[in-house]
């Protein structure tokens, strides 16, 4: 008798699902960024939300919410309700990296998100301040040694900028000092001015000083030039084989989330990346367009999880609940 009723509620549930998902979305959807507008995860993602909302016909309200390294604006979308109207565009480090530095952080990625799309993902380029005379990674390097605890910036602890810090730093046997910030806008003033010389940046964060000449671009952490910044080598080129760190965008909805829903998100997402138009401005801003099926999202988080919590052991570096 139990497991017929249990078989009744889930068809039931079934044809909810299924039936929403039918006249999905009949009003604006609510989209979470936990990072400040105007950062990477701000810029690129509202372009991907353009052309969604021009092929849906709704709008998509974003909501901006930076804090504690982005977990706030995730764990707001953990506790929304299900029914497809709020959705997280976030990024590498509220889902993988801060599940490693902090096991108490009140959600768990892998648990309690239903992933919907990978949509881009950005190498990490080392920018310096302009005030700061130097023009190559291997003058960077000898500086950092003769300077330890050279501040660096970040957009908080578990960010990327973070972990390429990190990494650079057991890459080439240096010591820095990690600065974290809230707001990016911050941060890049502070890295123009010198008050934090350099920055293990995304180029959508500084590519208006790049081009300004008020931060100059030494190395990409990667493992091809950009072509954003086609004169700028990559770590290995420079002289630094091994270091590749680069953050990674992703779409994903509260965890019973109904499949049909995730179906049509999904799909929206891939024609959106394919774009001709969007995949070149997303060249122009140094980041790589892509997609996924929810299910190799699922598999990458799991993977990257993994893979940053033994850089993150080797660095020390913890986040305290």
């Amino acid at each position: 008798m139990k497991q017929a009723l249990r078989m009744v509620a889930w068809l039931w549930l079934c044809m909810c699902g299924a039936a929403g998902a039918q006249d999905y979305p009949a009003r604006p959807i609510t989209v979470i960024i936990p990072f400040s507008a105007g950062s990477a995860s701000d810029v690129i993602g509202r372009q991907v939300l353009e052309r969604m909302a021009a092929s849906m016909g709704r709008a998509f309200i974003v909501d901006n919410r930076p804090a504690a390294g982005g977990n706030v604006g995730t764990q707001a979308v953990v506790r929304a309700e299900p029914d497809g109207y709020t959705i997280l565009m976030s990024t590498s480090g509220p889902l993988a990296v801060n599940r490693v530095l902090n096991p108490a952080l009140g959600y768990d990625p892998e648990r309690d998100l239903a992933p919907i799309s990978l949509y881009a993902v950005l190498p990490n380029v080392v920018v310096v301040s302009a005030k700061l005379p130097i023009n190559t990674l291997a003058e960077f390097i000898d500086y950092v040694k003769k300077n330890p605890n050279t501040p660096y910036g970040s957009v908080g602890p578990g960010s990327s900028q973070h972990l390429g810090g990190a990494y650079f730093e057991q890459i080439v046997g240096a010591k820095m000092t990690h600065v974290p910030y809230r707001v990016t806008g911050q941060l890049v003033t502070d890295l123009v001015s010198g008050q934090v010389p350099v920055s293990f940046q995304l180029v959508p964060n500084v590519i208006g000083q790049i081009k300004a000449g008020t931060v100059r671009p030494i190395a990409v952490a990667a493992d091809k030039r950009l072509a954003a910044l086609p004169n700028v080598p990559t770590a290995a080129e420079a002289g630094t084989s091994g270091y590749q760190s680069a953050a990674w965008f992703a779409f994903l909805a509260p965890r019973a989330t109904p499949r049909p829903i995730i179906d049509r998100l999904h799909r929206e997402i891939v024609a959106a990346m394919a774009d001709p138009a969007l995949r070149a401005r997303f060249a122009d801003m140094g980041t790589e367009p892509l997609a996924s099926t929810p299910e190799e999202l699922g598999r990458h988080i799991s993977a990257e999880i993994v893979k940053w919590r033994d850089i993150t052991t080797r660095a020390g570096i913890k986040i305290e609940p």
